[in-house]
């Protein structure tokens, strides 16, 4: 497998540079474990303390013994969550949260790592809105690595907090298709309602109309070889001997010429042969 991740039980590895991709791996593993262990990320695990007379809290740890069945699922949470951590950074990334004993302190530490503050990461935010607005498909892109491209960026806004839903992606990839798929795009306006439509029907949509233009394409390139073929067949059996017998229309009388020999024959046909009394010829 690699490094990234992979295995049910195991959890996904950040070195640094894997970040946005960690980030959803590690928040599903987490939460595949139960939903306590998740909950240790998004919510501050206390230490248990002891109550005095009244119940009011002391600043005393409550000794391990004496927690509560609540108490316990609750660290238990926590010390999985913690656990899962540890074991999903390298050794670079371990060192920023080796100290902690709070799986929601390690959790913000590495985020705050890579993601920055509230002002770097509405940096970013700002930077990738540009982005995400300048995206076209190029000539040259299959529809399937364009949702990819536009999938990319989607989850990069979601690591950073930011939710892009599937309208605002729809009518994106409609607006910034080549010309070559308006007649598709006005069918797929046409036929479905925008606002509800999702990305991976979009997708499925252009995708089986481009398959369906391709494979008419090849049927249309196939008959016309096919009549070539069948052309060249016919002109080869119609040549006795490999030789043409079409009629050669440059070695044919001109109908000036036939209009020349017809005048001559014209003018011997009034001369009568004296001998054999014919027409046409003379004797000498």
């Amino acid at each position: 497998m690699d490094k990234e991740g992979g295995f049910v039980n195991r959890p996904p590895l950040l070195d640094g540079s894997n970040y946005e991709n960690w980030k959803s791996r590690m928040s599903a593993f987490l939460k595949s474990i139960d939903s306590k262990t998740w909950k240790a990320v998004l919510k501050v695990w206390e230490h248990p303390m002891t109550l005095d007379a009244d119940g009011k809290r002391t600043d005393a740890l409550k000794p391990e013994e004496e927690w509560t069945a609540v108490e316990d699922e609750l660290t238990l949470g926590n010390s999985k969550a913690l656990n899962a951590l540890f074991n999903g950074v390298d050794k670079t990334m371990f060192r920023l949260i080796k100290q902690c004993t709070v799986a929601k302190d390690a959790w913000e530490i590495l985020q705050t790592a890579h993601e920055g503050t509230t002002k770097v990461k509405r940096a970013k935010i700002q930077l990738l809105t540009t982005k995400f607005e300048n995206l076209k498909m190029l000539e040259d892109d299959s529809i399937q690595d364009y949702h990819l491209n536009i999938l990319d960026i989607a989850n990069f806004f979601e690591s950073l907090g930011e939710k892009i839903y599937d309208e605002k992606l729809v009518r994106k990839i409609l607006r910034s298709l080549p010309k070559r798929f308006d007649m598709k795009v006005t069918a797929v306006e046409e036929a479905h309602d925008i606002s509800s439509l999702k990305v991976d029907e979009l997708i499925e949509s252009l995708q089986g109309n481009h398959e369906n233009d391709e494979d008419m394409s090849e049927s249309l390139a196939l008959i016309g070889r096919q009549f070539k073929n069948i052309f060249k067949r016919f002109d080869r059996r119609s040549r006795p001997n490999g030789q043409n017998i079409r009629p050669n229309i440059d070695n044919q009388p001109s109908k000036e010429k036939m209009a020349r020999s017809d005048e001559k024959k014209s003018q011997y046909k009034g001369v009568q042969c004296h001998e054999c009394e014919g027409y046409g010829h003379i004797r000498t």
